[in-house]
């Protein structure tokens, strides 16, 4: 049976390799050492001591995205899945998902309504986009449902962002990556299979639930004047992370890049994205209707 301090040994070992921040990564190490050394995790065990690890990591350090996670079914500290193999798994969670799509609708009053739910990356996800934006074309306003996104690819946000936009000029996001010391950089695409949305006006709804890829395209359409958010301030998760296994049950996520927006220069990790009009979640599409109709 793995013990308490050798699944503390494996994680910070892994954090302090690929953690985007190295600085940082050290004050975790020092600071979950000390609360190991004082007896804190005794009696802690599977998803209890995960619980409290991740609650204790993000004292430290506030990032969303630094956590210790217990899965119920077992995975393999050995067999390492093949691209292929990746690609094949993450396609069927995406088919699954609908491409993160749960309902796309004409409003009263022809406005389009997209309830999005996660962002798959954009060679699986790109036709399910262009049908979704084909069916809302010729709709008076576009409202865009983020309240129940998890999150997801950046190169899936870009393709969302990018049917907002005339063309493929418009920098979106950058993410710096550690482990390559390089830099990202996210444009819209410059040519697209269903029509642009533009020159109308587009709400975002938002959460606190709203998380990662989800606050991206809220944060993107904000810092480029091209949308209003309406709910509740995001969760903050703004770095793509790593999912790397400790033993069978227990995996530690790291964020190993960060976003920097072009307009901003920052992002929205700890903060979260604050709307333009902060109302409470379940409020928020009848607030942007009104909006939208009163602005008629």
């Amino acid at each position: 049976m793995t013990t308490t301090q050798e699944i503390l040994d494996v994680a910070l070992a892994k954090i302090g390799e690929g953690y985007v921040f190295p600085e940082r990564a050290a004050e975790v190490d020092r600071a979950i050492r000390e609360r190991l050394a004082a007896g804190e995790y005794d009696g802690l065990a599977g998803p209890e001591l995960c619980t409290r690890v991740t609650a204790d990591f993000q004292e430290v350090c506030p990032d969303k995205h630094l956590r210790l996670l217990w899965q119920d079914e077992p995975q393999s500290l050995t067999e390492q899945e093949s691209e292929e193999e990746s690609r094949a798994r993450w396609a069927a969670i995406y088919r699954a998902d609908n491409y993160g799509i749960r309902r796309v609708e004409q409003l009263d009053g022809n406005i389009g309504y997209l309830d999005i739910r996660s962002i798959p990356d954009a060679v699986e996800g790109g036709r399910a986009f262009a049908a979704a934006m084909e069916l809302v074309a010729v709709t008076d306003a576009l409202v865009i449902d983020l309240r129940k996104c998890r999150g997801g690819s950046p190169d899936g946000v870009a393709l969302w962002c990018s049917y907002l936009f005339p063309d493929g000029e418009v920098h979106l996001n950058d993410i710096y990556e550690r482990a390559t010391d390089s830099t990202r950089q996210f444009w819209t695409v410059a040519h697209l299979p269903a029509p642009r949305y533009l020159d109308r006006p587009v709400y975002v709804l938002t959460s606190g639930f709203t998380f990662s890829g989800g606050e991206e395209i809220a944060y993107n359409l904000q810092t480029q004047k091209r949308a209003t958010l309406v709910g509740e301030t995001t969760r903050g998760g703004a770095h793509p992370t790593d999912w790397m296994p400790v033993t069978e049950h227990i995996s530690v996520t790291v964020p190993a890049a960060r976003s920097i927006n072009p307009v901003t220069g920052t992002n929205w990790e700890g903060v979260g994205v604050v709307p333009d009009l902060p109302v409470p979640a379940d409020d928020a599409l009848d607030t942007a209707l009104t909006h939208l109709r009163e602005a008629k």
